[in-house]
């Protein structure tokens, strides 16, 4: 697609292409036991989880982790987090609406904070690789914003994703604030890492399922 579409996506992936909530908790979880943390459950977690991460920690602990603390946790949590991903599938319906979105003459792009070497054949290995035009996963040190990632993440993209009439989709209000970093609208999904409580916050709309999610960007892009 060299020339400019009419509207694009900016999908994330971690809790909402990809529905990984039992690894997300149950990695969690195994991290905390190694570290001497109590478990939580997915609705704690969903309802104390934020970006950056330290700061998810500091609700548990009363206090930021220190950085090497953070680097453990950090570690632990995804040697876990590998071990139960491969249990995990793409979100309803989430194939045909790539493919619909596509087929309409659409663009999209893949965005994540997931390590870029680890993200690529997750996508490849569902076949989905194809309906995107740019698929870019973390490079540098975990545990931050988006917000300078979509940058550089649009400005990739020039002469295809106007941001104007680009929108994100995501499962966390740091995509909201991503989005509104460069310029673009949001859509958050329900269906991740944070409660619909914690996602109204961010001002933008809010949906149950992909489905609505792309309705949405259809009308905000109209």
């Amino acid at each position: 697609m060299g020339t400019q579409a009419s509207a694009h996506i900016v999908w994330d992936w971690n809790g909402t292409l990809f529905h990984d909530n039992d690894a997300i908790i149950g990695a969690t979880n195994a991290a905390f036991a190694e570290l001497g943390l109590a478990p939580i459950t997915l609705e704690e977690y969903r309802s104390l989880y934020c970006v950056p991460v330290p700061k998810f920690y500091e609700r548990l602990l009363g206090r930021l982790p220190t950085d090497a603390e953070w680097e453990l946790m950090d570690a632990v949590f995804h040697r876990h987090y590998a071990e139960r991903r491969a249990r995990c599938g793409l979100a309803v319906g989430a194939a045909e609406l790539l493919a619909g979105w596509r087929s309409a003459g659409h663009s999209q792009s893949l965005l994540s904070m997931y390590v870029h070497d680890e993200l690529l054949p997750l996508v490849r290995g569902f076949g989905i690789e194809a309906h995107f035009i740019r698929v870019e996963g973390r490079t540098g040190p975990s545990g931050g914003s988006k917000a300078e990632h979509m940058v550089r993440h649009l400005r990739e993209l020039t002469g295809v994703a106007d941001p104007a009439r680009t929108v994100v989709i995501g499962d966390a209000a740091d995509d909201a604030v991503a989005a509104a970093h460069v310029g673009a609208r949001a859509v958050l999904y329900t269906g991740g890492s944070h409660s619909r409580a914690s996602l109204e916050t961010a001002g933008v709309p809010v949906v149950d399922t992909l489905a609505e999610a792309v309705a949405q960007a259809r009308r905000i892009v109209a």
